[in-house]
């Protein structure tokens, strides 16, 4: 009977973590697993009673969840690049063009 329950209750407090499917939602759910273990180790080492262990497990499980989530890098950049650089201002004529990789024409030195 033992053996079930501790089966059914791993079950329930792994139940929420199965639909984080986006890198801060993982974060946060790894910070709160990593905080609320390092919370109740230390609340009951530090305190010698369960009650320790307990809020020292909420504490660092809500630590946990708040900095996993608020670390996770930002994801890529896909939109357009930056546009082309500005010429050196009016009055300037381009001395010499050539065509670049992708066949736009650039002026290579001005005058």
């Amino acid at each position: 009977m033992k053996t079930v329950m501790v089966l059914l209750l791993a079950g329930l407090a792994a139940a929420p973590l199965a639909g984080c499917d986006t890198p801060q939602q993982q974060n946060a759910a790894n910070g709160a697993l990593l905080g609320g273990a390092t919370g109740a180790v230390l609340g009951g080492l530090l305190t010698g009673r369960p009650g320790g262990a307990l809020v020292g497990a909420a504490a660092g499980a809500t630590t946990g969840a708040i900095v996993g989530s608020a670390s996770t890098p930002p994801g890529p950049y896909y939109g357009p690049g930056p546009g082309p650089a500005p010429g050196p201002g009016p009055g300037y004529r381009c001395a010499e063009w050539y065509y670049d990789y992708y066949g736009n024409r650039v002026c290579r030195s001005w005058y």
